[in-house]
């Protein structure tokens, strides 16, 4: 994929999704979190999470480890290197929008449209 395709074809939407993009965010940098820290960080319910971190799952950008304590369990997400990779080309086709944003020319305010 290139990123002088158009934005309808670049974007992928699994990772475009705000909230998703939010996830992954907070994942970047190679850091693994729990569950609670995602829910509080992006003030979302454990169902909304939950869904948002399945399809993110099922798509093989984000692995899911589950610990125990006793009867308790708790869940920790990180990016998988795909999921690395899934972001590194969001960043990339972020940055070739906002450039082409940039080289727009502004009107001239003697200009009547």
């Amino acid at each position: 994929m290139s990123d002088k395709g158009t934005v309808g074809e670049s974007l992928d939407e699994v990772v475009h999704q705000r909230t998703r993009l939010s996830i992954l965010m907070l994942l970047g940098g190679g850091v693994e979190v729990d569950f609670s820290f995602l829910r509080t960080s992006l003030d979302l319910t454990d169902g909304n999470l939950g869904r948002h971190l399945d399809v993110l799952a099922e798509a093989g950008i984000i692995a899911v480890r589950k610990t125990y304590n006793g009867r308790r369990s708790r869940s920790w997400i990180r990016l998988t290197d795909y999921g690395t990779l899934k972001l590194g080309q969001e960043a990339r086709i972020l940055r070739s929008i906002a450039d082409q944003i940039d080289q727009v020319r502004a009107p001239n305010s003697d200009e009547t449209y």
